[in-house]
């Protein structure tokens, strides 16, 4: 029991967050009765967070190291302005255009990691500074105009599905998607050899582990959720390109973040600075990437948000640095930095994805939509603040 408690103590934000997002959903199954789990509200959902979800997976890096960047979304507006000047008014081949908006994003990056890493400006300012430069940029470029539409191969990165090469299977009116269930179980069997993998690792280092009982409930749990998911999407057209995109970016995140040397200097950096520069980690080479990594990510999430609204406004990207922080620090991102996962800022994306669908269906306002994300933002501050004060007591 003892050791149950202490693994609990150790991972307690991500657990509640988690636990908390199930909790939401299935209040909102109920309050909607039912409507919340259909195929199609649950395919949109996934859908009109994508890009928070992106931004989330970068700003994650950002608030390793205490900071946040301010200047995603208007990043978002200037490089949707780009990608509307190239595709619609120049008609360039939208490949072509996607690979230079790419670019002009790790430019951009660049930049800011410039003057944050190597003249010491403060990221909040220096990012600031970019939400004010790129946000009129953006509409220096589109002179109040929007652009539309964008070619079709634009606009399957957030319209289109993977097709089924299967060819599907009908039961009765309901049309099957084979390969996206196929997709969906080698996923899980996948996730079921790396807990078991892992936890044949733990025992053989003597690291503190779950009782089996409880391990296996876990592993239960997180198998049938997703396979249930795979269903739900199985029922509707498929799993969307925009989550197989999803998927490998947090896959190949969570992977730098907690198996490589880049990551571990990110979390030192942001655990104690002076620390990290003793111990030979470059401080400002990391801080340069992390910043030029954001950019990027942002670049990304502006072609998933200019291909669902096919179209690019002066007005696009507003809030959107708001949402991806708050993604971070509601999915148990630490405000001192050092502390938080990948897996974590996508889950405390989705759930202020979840709050947004669930409270639009059953008719409340967004006035209120946005003073309620605003108390769930203080209260995952405060119970970090919280839990960090009850350890160094207990220390």
């Amino acid at each position: 029991m003892s050791v149950l408690i202490t693994i609990l103590k150790k991972n307690v934000r991500q657990y509640m967050m988690v636990i908390a997002l199930v909790v939401a959903m299935i209040a909102f199954g109920f309050l909607t009765d039912g409507i919340f789990f259909r195929p199609v509200n649950l395919t949109n959902l996934v859908l009109q967070n994508s890009y928070v979800l992106i931004l989330a997976v970068g700003m994650l890096l950002c608030t390793l190291t205490g900071n946040v960047d301010l200047s995603v979304g208007s990043i978002v507006c200037f490089i949707g302005a780009l990608c509307g000047v190239m595709m619609v008014d120049l008609q360039w081949n939208p490949y072509m255009a996607m690979l230079l908006a790419l670019l002009v994003g790790a430019l951009i990056g660049m930049w800011q990691g410039f003057w944050i890493a190597f003249v010491n400006v403060p990221p909040f300012i220096a990012t600031l500074a970019g939400m004010l430069v790129f946000r009129g940029l953006g509409q220096v470029i589109m002179k109040g105009q929007t652009k539309a539409p964008f070619p079709k191969e634009f606009q399957m990165i957030s319209s289109g599905y993977i097709p089924d090469p299967l060819g599907g299977l009908t039961i009765g009116n309901t049309q099957l998607h084979l390969f996206t269930l196929l997709i969906g179980l080698i996923i899980v069997a996948l996730i079921i050899f790396g807990e078991v993998k892992k936890r044949k690792k733990q025992k053989q280092y003597d690291f503190d582990i779950l009782p089996a009982g409880i391990w296996l409930v876990k592993v239960i749990f997180i198998a049938a959720a997703l396979v249930a998911f795979t269903v739900v999407f199985a029922l509707y057209k498929g799993f969307p390109n925009i989550l197989i995109l999803l998927g490998v970016l947090v896959v190949a995140y969570q992977f730098v973040a907690s198996k490589t040397v880049q990551g571990r200097h990110i979390y030192a950096l942001g655990g104690n600075r002076k620390a990290a520069e003793l111990s030979g980690v470059k401080v400002k080479w990391v801080m340069f990437w992390i910043y030029t990594n954001m950019a990027v990510l942002a670049a990304v999430a502006a072609m998933v948000f200019t291909a669902r609204l096919n179209s690019a406004t002066p007005k696009a990207g507003q809030n959107f640095e708001m949402d991806a922080i708050a993604a971070c620090y509601v999915g148990g991102s630490a405000v001192s930095g050092g502390i938080g996962t990948v897996i974590g800022a996508v889950v405390g994306g989705l759930f202020i994805g979840v709050l947004n669908n669930g409270m639009s269906i059953i008719g409340i306002s967004t006035d209120w939509q946005q003073a309620i994300k605003g108390f769930v933002l203080l209260a995952a501050v405060a119970f970090d603040l919280y839990s960090k004060s009850q350890s160094s007591k207990i220390a």
